[in-house]
């Protein structure tokens, strides 16, 4: 059995009370004029008397013929049930015409005096068919309410799970490139390569257990590339130059392991064992801004070379679309064998 939700409960107290505010209005006049209950009593009487069709009208479209069958799209079942329905409340009027001769012989009925009735009669009936269009129109107007909330819901839950995916592909990216830095670095020294197991064992508890927020304070992210860019230095010779710069003035929230894998490409691609080799990675707080620049010297790797496939480029700037969509902006380029990526980010808004 479905659950009656408060709100609908909400909706269908504040449509009696609007219906209780028209209904009364008249015998709430009439009694403060008069002071006269019975007046009052008859004055309420003739309003229900005219507005109980429209009432009933109203809450049989809002609830039963609006869901039932116009949003199903059953319209020739809709107009012959409201048809039917307006002519049932409404048979009194068919009544005085079928027992018009018990009319008192005093009150002569002319033909003019019939074609008004049936005029207000038609007028009455038009009216009960207007009511029933603005209950449509009600349920029409909530239908699609709920109906945008649902997409942005679903649009919602399909954003984090894919900005979860593709954290997740980050992970074991990162991974694999670290392993393999600290396998060669086992052939050189031993010792080293303890140590870097140890700072990996760091990195990963970061990654594994501090990443699981949508955003991160941004001085964990800064400690996690620096001790990220000292291992990766491990296996890097004399020939290769790298500088870091991280200026952050105050505490914000990213998106956590944002600028991960433009870190690794630099070191995957700007590195080279027999050619000087430069990486230069730069993050800056502006205000409002925050501004990461990594130049790194290219050497582009072959087709046998899979380890450049653009996998990390791909997530960053998916993640990016859909975290910062409007907020930021991706300059790269290559000059002179330099390769430069500048991401500038909009975190306060």
């Amino acid at each position: 059995m479905k659950k009656i939700e408060k709100k609908n409960i909400w909706l269908l107290l504040t449509q009696l009370g609007v219906w209780a505010i028209i209904i009364l209005a008249m015998p709430l006049a009439t009694f403060l004029s008069t002071q006269d209950l019975h007046a009052t009593k008859t004055s309420f009487f003739v309003v229900w008397g005219i507005l109980h069709s429209p009432f009933v009208i109203y809450f049989i479209n809002f609830y039963l013929f609006g869901p039932f069958l116009f949003f199903r799209r059953r319209f020739w079942w809709f107009a012959l049930c409201n048809l039917l329905t307006i002519l049932l409340m409404n048979s009194q009027f068919f009544m005085l015409w079928f027992h018009r001769d018990r009319i008192p012989h005093e009150i002569t009925m002319t033909p003019n005096m019939w074609i008004g009735i049936f005029a207000g009669m038609l007028l009455f009936m038009l009216l009960n068919c207007f009511v029933g269009a603005i209950a449509i129109g009600i349920r029409h107007f909530m239908r699609i309410r709920q109906i945008k909330q649902q997409l942005k819901d679903e649009k919602a839950k399909n954003t984090e799970a894919e900005l979860a995916w593709l954290k997740n592909q980050i992970n074991p990216h990162f991974l694999f490139n670290t392993l393999n830095n600290i396998s060669s670095l086992c052939q050189i020294d031993a010792d080293a390569a303890q140590d870097a197991i140890a700072q990996l064992s760091d990195l990963l508890r970061y990654a594994m257990y501090e990443t699981n927020k949508k955003t991160v304070p941004i001085e964990g992210e800064v400690e996690f590339m620096r001790n990220y860019i000292e291992l990766m230095k491990l296996r890097c010779n004399e020939k290769t130059e790298v500088t870091t710069s991280f200026d952050i003035k105050q505490n914000m929230e990213i998106a956590p392991l944002l600028f991960i894998s433009l870190v690794e490409n630099a070191f995957k691609h700007g590195v080279s064992s027999n050619r000087p080799s430069k990486i230069d990675i730069r993050l800056l707080q502006n205000a409002d801004e925050l501004i990461f620049n990594c130049d790194n010297t290219n050497f582009p790797k072959d087709d046998a070379d899979r380890s450049g496939s653009g996998i990390g480029l791909e997530n960053t700037r998916r993640r990016l679309e859909l975290m910062y969509a409007g907020r930021y902006t991706w300059e790269q380029s290559l000059e002179d064998n330099i390769y430069h990526v500048r991401i500038t980010l909009n975190i306060i808004h």
